[in-house]
């Protein structure tokens, strides 16, 4: 049993050793064998180092001889290159000095010219001396020979020299003026003839528009203020509210230092009167801002408006001429804010019609024709700050557009003497016209200065030589000279009525323009005893 025992205990440590044997030699054979092909591997790898190696040498000897090659390609094709263009260069510089020896064989050839001229000058020099002694000495003959003449021709017309000179001049002189006096004249007439209509045109429009002494009258309105301090407001926060009634109303608003006053200035007065009731209303309301400034200036429009229409309706109902188109109603209503030289428009109107009408009711004439042709004989002022032209022009523009009589067309287009009268109702407006206009203290002009005026014009044309009697005429509209015929002739008589027109521009202030007709006549009478 024991030796059971131990077998049994033995065999269980003999398979553990034994175990450890085979593993321990299992192990050393797996490390040699490692070892084995490691050392193999090793070698594979140098082999093939040594391969790759052996090509790379082979490839970068193939690229360097490529390298050589395209270097060597590039080199050549430069080379080749370069001596073309060294030969073009060659070729531009030998056509440089190829001109440049023209241009010497050119200037050459001028010098040689020039050295020709020079002496061919030098020639004439010598020529020309030559010819001055010569003429020279034939002018001091001629003097000699004049001398004796002169003194013969004086010896035979018993006139010294200097006495035939100014008598000769004299002559010359008076012709001279004459042909002159008819020259200008046939050059006026033809100058009139051809430009009269445009020149009427130009000066109507500048007469019209510029040419008044009172346009700081009719062109600006006042508007009075409570206190400096609404200056302030209406001008607003930088400018704001002023710079607001400006673009809205389309006007200038001056603001200066004159105290408790704001200036209005535009040349339409519809607009310049539509400003200053704004500008009142503005005031009055105290709320100064530019939202509230265009609603009054809307509302005040429509009243405007309104008024216009209005002043258009009485007046076509004070004149007693109905049948008028309600658009030129409007027109003629707008005469209301309309002057001239101070004269209001709309009450000038009426005055011409009421003094045509009585003068067609003495003669005979056709009153209704008469009374409605001066209503609207000045309808076109009423306009003229929107449509180019002269009041007359834009009148009969109207007139054709809402169908009025030829009659009344005529009426207005020659009521000016624009067009020559065809008709006695259009010479009774233009009589009317004259009446109710040119009447001392119809306009802008006090009697006195009137009256000074008048006698300044008589004045001016009395003082001129051969000047016997003249007349102002059509309140200074025309001034009427008659001169001596022993003194003045017909020739110099134009030249007298230019020179006197020329003093009045400069010595005379007058609105309009001023006629001035030259009237020279003989008279001769004998008594019978």
């Amino acid at each position: 049993m024991s030796n059971s025992v131990i077998a049994f205990v033995t065999s269980p440590i003999v398979s553990v050793l034994i175990a450890i044997g085979a593993l321990a030699i299992g192990a050393f054979l797996g490390f040699f064998l490692t070892r084995i092909l490691y050392n193999k591997k090793i070698i594979i790898n140098k082999t093939t180092a040594a391969k790759l190696l052996e090509e790379a040498y082979a490839e970068a000897k193939t690229i360097k001889k490529e390298a050589l090659f395209e270097a060597k390609e590039e080199v050549h094709q430069l080379r080749n290159e370069l001596e073309k263009e060294i030969k073009e260069r060659r070729l531009e510089i030998q056509k440089a000095e190829d001109r440049v020896v023209q241009k010497e064989e050119f200037i050459n050839k001028k010098e040689l010219s020039f050295d020709k001229r020079v002496e061919q000058l030098e020639e004439s020099k010598q020529e020309i001396s030559n010819l001055k002694s010569e003429l020279e000495q034939k002018i001091e003959e001629q003097n000699q020979a004049g001398e004796k003449i002169v003194a013969e021709l004086e010896k035979v017309s018993q006139l010294k020299k200097e006495d035939a000179k100014n008598l000769l001049i004299k002559e010359i002189t008076e012709d001279a003026r004459k042909d002159a006096v008819k020259l200008v004249k046939e050059i006026e007439d033809k100058a009139t003839e051809e430009a009269n209509k445009k020149a009427q045109n130009i000066v109507a429009t500048a007469i019209q528009r510029y040419a008044t002494d009172v346009t700081s009258e009719t062109t600006v309105s006042v508007v009075s203020i409570p206190n400096d301090d609404m200056k302030g407001r209406i001008i607003g926060r930088e400018g704001r509210n002023i710079r607001a009634i400006e673009n809205v109303m389309g006007v200038d608003l001056i603001v200066d230092d004159t105290p408790e006053a704001i200036t209005v200035s535009c040349f339409d007065p519809v607009r310049r009167e539509i400003a200053r009731l704004s500008l009142e209303r503005l005031i009055l309301d105290g709320r100064i801002h530019p939202t509230r400034i265009e609603e009054i200036f809307a509302k005040i429009t429509k009243e405007v408006e309104q008024t216009i229409k209005q002043a258009g309706e009485d007046a076509v109902e004070e004149a007693n001429v109905f049948g008028i188109h309600p658009e030129l109603i409007k027109i003629l209503g707008k005469l209301k804010y309309r002057t001239s030289y101070g004269q209001n428009c709309l009450k000038h109107s009426l005055e011409t019609s009421t003094l045509a009408g009585l003068l067609a009711t003495e003669i005979g004439a056709d009153v209704k024709i008469a009374k409605r042709g001066g209503l609207m004989h000045d309808i076109g002022k009423a306009m003229d700050h929107e449509i180019e032209g002269t009041h007359i022009s834009i009148g009969v523009d109207l007139a054709k557009r809402y169908k009025e009589s030829p009659a009344i067309i005529h009426c207005i287009e020659a009521h000016h003497f624009g067009v020559d009268f065809n008709s006695v109702e259009a010479i009774l407006v233009q009589i009317a016209d004259s009446i109710s206009s040119s009447r001392p203290g119809a306009r802008k002009a006090t009697l006195e200065n009137y009256v000074k005026r008048l006698e300044k014009l008589e004045e001016i044309s009395n003082s001129f030589k051969g000047v016997e009697k003249s007349f102002a005429l059509q309140a200074g509209r025309e001034i009427r000279i008659l001169v001596k015929p022993t003194e003045v002739s017909d020739e110099t008589a134009h030249f007298l009525a230019n020179d006197i027109a020329k003093r009045f521009e400069e010595e005379v202030e007058y609105p309009g323009q001023i006629k001035v007709n030259v009237i020279r006549e003989s008279r001769f009478s004998a008594i019978a005893k």
